[in-house]
């Protein structure tokens, strides 16, 4: 299920912040790329077209901002650069990632194969398990065919 400019709207209003044209735009950049994982540079490359003035250090704050908010998720690839991708309303664990050490591309991977294994952690070790991250490691397809 897809979110909304409108519902990312209302979340930002019930965090007491306002949905400035910057925000609006940053988000749209998500919005527009739902599949991709971006970085601050790259929101940065697609709202320059339409907003000459605004600045990587804008993008920057803004993208901690929605980050704090739960709107985005923020993600660490080992690349040297945090990644972002929306919050999606009908997630109650994050997917996982196929990250391809050639090229960079990352691929999600929506199967949840740890929910067992998460349960008989939490239950060995008396722990509250509220999330997970999983990360793959290797070559894509297209890399392999070089």
């Amino acid at each position: 299920m897809s979110i909304t400019l409108a519902e990312l709207k209302q979340k930002l209003s019930q965090n007491h912040s306002k949905l400035t044209p910057q925000r609006q735009m940053i988000l749209q950049a998500f919005l527009n790329h739902p599949e991709e994982h971006l970085s601050a540079e790259d929101v940065h490359q697609i709202v320059k077209p339409l907003a000459s003035d605004i600045g990587v250090a804008t993008v920057y704050r803004t993208l901690e901002l929605l980050s704090e908010l739960k709107l985005l998720n923020k993600m660490d690839f080992g690349d040297g650069r945090s990644r972002y991708e929306i919050q999606k309303n009908d997630e109650s664990h994050c997917h996982h990632h196929l990250i391809c050490l050639s090229c960079g591309k990352v691929k999600e991977f929506e199967d949840d194969l740890l929910e067992s294994l998460e349960t008989a952690i939490a239950k060995k070790s008396n722990f509250t398990i509220v999330d997970h991250q999983l990360k793959f490691y290797g070559y894509c397809q297209e890399c392999r065919k070089q």
